[in-house]
């Protein structure tokens, strides 16, 4: 995915960028940077590290003390170095974006038939998006311009914090699939992915930009130059999944959407507390899966009365951060090694288990194994969202992810080689036989007691916008 932070100030401000960027820090694993700029001193500055085995935090600790600047942007990515630094026809300026670029290869013909730009090449043969971007906005006459014909040209979506000597311009993606929020204070302006990210560096919230918005910011004043779009399409795996438990988009917190998730859950398993009928599961305990399935547990438990307990502990001392290797096996490794299981809480127990998606299922078959193995009864899978049936063709979080590693996707697979016909549409209809069988493929799979995923509805509801204004395409294909 990737998240990015900007602040225009009437002072030094090279601490509120260290800080606000960390705060992105759950959104991307491979690389950070900061760019600054300072009229007196040596113009722009930037540093890029990678920060696969390390927090950002602690890779940019040198910087804070050497940058110098009161204006500056920074970035979280899972994929390319940024924040470049650009000397272009317009004037220099610093870049950072968000999104994904579909349409590479033909943009990048464009570009080349006009017979004025090279790229660089990153390891693998790709251009930097980021790159491709700058390319673009230089076709045009002004930043503004640019910034336009960008939203346009992209094919997927494109968010972008761009940092001259006079201010920064903030331009959220076309449909307003990711967020750009903008924080103020007596010394300036911030712009961020998450409006989280600035409140305790003593910004309070100034304005969201809507779809396609563009803003020019400078430590004195907020304008927008380009009016928001009508029609949105946010992200709503966002709040499943991606979003930190603090984070808010649109209005909605995201803790606060995945405890309705919980309670969704609980309603579909007619354990509430005013329900009719006799419950589909009966249970001792219900456990989220650390961390990103608590909420939902909590939730669950409060609606249901079902005690939440914690039956595995996260190891935190030694790991703070998401280590991923390159093979599955270390993979799976790792997450078995993050989770401490507390024997007293699982032997003998009816565990419901809650989990925010599953996406390759490959570490929760571990997961599972171990709660077995420490005497569980029995282990009900309850998941906040619906399968995931698509990989995403509009931001990164499936980038490495081909469709037939989805575990959905595989055990369509094994039922079609089985003999089944079912459509697409048949198996994303959850009152049709199909999506019956498939939960049940993946039950077995996954060694679950039962499986029980929320239906696109409860999802849609517990985020509280019109199903219109959201993407669902990781669930049903529809963007």
């Amino acid at each position: 995915m990737g998240g990015f932070f900007g602040v225009v100030s009437k002072q030094e401000c090279v601490y509120d960028l260290f800080f606000g960027t960390d705060y992105h820090s759950h959104l991307g694993t491979r690389r950070g940077g900061m760019a600054v700029y300072s009229k007196e001193g040596a113009g722009f500055q930037r540093s890029i590290h990678n920060i696969e085995n390390s927090p950002f935090r602690t890779r940019f600790e040198k910087e804070v003390s050497i940058m110098r600047g009161t204006s500056g942007i920074g970035s979280i990515s899972d994929n390319e170095p940024q924040p470049l630094i650009v000397r272009s026809r317009l004037g220099n300026y610093a870049i950072t974006t968000v999104g994904r670029i579909n349409n590479v290869e033909s943009l990048v013909d464009e570009l080349f038939a006009e017979g004025r730009h090279h790229f660089l090449e990153l390891t693998g043969g790709e251009i930097n998006p980021t790159e491709l971007v700058s390319a673009l906005i230089d076709q045009k006459s002004n930043f503004v311009e640019g910034l336009l014909h960008v939203q346009e040209k992209v094919e997927g979506s494109m968010s972008i914090l761009l940092l001259t000597p006079e201010g920064m311009y903030a331009a959220r993606d076309r449909y307003g699939r990711t967020p750009i929020v903008i924080g103020k204070k007596d010394s300036g302006y911030c712009a961020a992915f998450e409006a989280f990210s600035y409140l305790n560096l003593g910004y309070t919230d100034h304005k969201a930009l809507g779809p396609g918005e563009i803003a020019f910011i400078t430590p004195e004043s907020y304008t927008s130059l380009s009016p928001p779009r009508e029609e949105m399409r946010m992200c709503a795996f966002l709040w499943v999944y991606y979003g930190y438990p603090a984070s808010s988009y649109e209005g909605k917190s995201v803790e606060e959407m995945r405890y309705d998730s919980g309670k969704a859950s609980a309603a579909a398993d007619r354990l509430s507390p005013d329900s009719t009928y006799p419950p589909v599961v009966e249970a001792d305990i219900v456990a989220g899966i650390p961390d990103s399935g608590t909420a939902h547990a909590i939730g669950y438990a409060n609606a249901s009365g079902v005690p939440f307990n914690r039956p595995f502990i996260k190891y935190t001392p030694t790991w703070p951060r998401s280590f991923t290797p390159p093979d599955q096996t270390s993979r799976s490794l790792i997450a078995r090694m993050k989770l401490i299981p507390v024997d007293a809480l699982i032997r003998g127990k009816r565990i419901i288990l809650t989990e925010d998606s599953i996406v390759r299922g490959t570490q929760l078959n571990g997961v599972t194994k171990l709660l077995y193995q420490c005497g569980a009864k029995e282990i009900h899978m309850r998941v906040s969202c619906p399968p995931n049936m698509f990989t995403c063709p509009y931001l990164n979080f499936t980038r490495s992810t081909a469709e037939s590693n989805l575990i959905a996707r595989r055990s369509i697979t094994k039922l079609t080689e089985g003999g089944a016909t079912w459509t697409m549409e048949d198996y994303t209809n959850p009152d049709s036989p199909a999506y019956a069988a498939l939960l049940e493929e993946i039950r077995e799979e996954l060694g679950f007691t039962s499986l029980g995923y929320n239906r696109l509805e409860d999802t849609i509801g517990a985020i509280g916008l019109p199903k219109c204004r959201l993407c669902t395409y990781c669930w049903n294909g529809k963007g």
